[in-house]
């Protein structure tokens, strides 16, 4: 169970930032990685509810971050 939780805390962060570093849209980052997690709880991976929080709170650092990134590559592209 707490693998399942430091999983949790960290992964969707880092699939945020992936996806939004390949695709150069945060909001496509996010929506990919919501995408990931909603089929891994459809196919019986998520079982509670504190994972479920854990992922959230995650995703919205994962955005933060991917803002932040995203802000820096257009400064040193211009």
């Amino acid at each position: 169970m707490v693998d399942k939780m430091i999983l949790a805390l960290f992964m969707p962060a880092l699939l945020v930032l992936l996806f939004s570093r390949v695709t150069y849209n945060q909001f496509l980052g996010l929506i990919l990685t919501v995408a990931l997690i909603a089929a891994s709880a459809y196919k019986g991976y998520t079982h509670t509810w504190n994972i479920i929080i854990i992922d959230a709170f995650s995703l919205t650092v994962g955005l933060w971050l991917s803002n932040r990134m995203m802000k820096r590559l257009k400064v040193k592209l211009n």
